[in-house]
């Protein structure tokens, strides 16, 4: 899956998306779809902030998103969101 900010795999026979990469920074974390939701959740509450927002890869890197960033990653998990069973 190749989103507009993130792209990764889904892997149906466990359920799981294994995330890639943000924007152009490469990445690997593995979510399932509680994770998953509560990451949209998470940034669907934050979605209208003017500043956007900044998220941690790795716990370590920052990556800021401006608040159409935001939006195309709410639309890439939603898309994301779809491929569970």
């Amino acid at each position: 899956m190749q989103g507009h900010i993130i792209a990764g795999e889904f892997d149906s026979s466990v359920n799981e998306f294994s995330l890639q990469k943000v924007k152009h920074f490469n990445t690997e974390s593995t979510l399932n779809e509680a994770q998953l939701t509560n990451v949209y959740h998470y940034l669907k509450k934050h979605q209208h902030e003017e500043d956007g927002h900044i998220i941690t890869l790795y716990d370590q890197m920052l990556v800021r998103l401006s608040q159409e960033e935001m939006n195309q990653v709410i639309s890439d998990i939603e898309n994301v969101l779809s491929m569970y069973q």
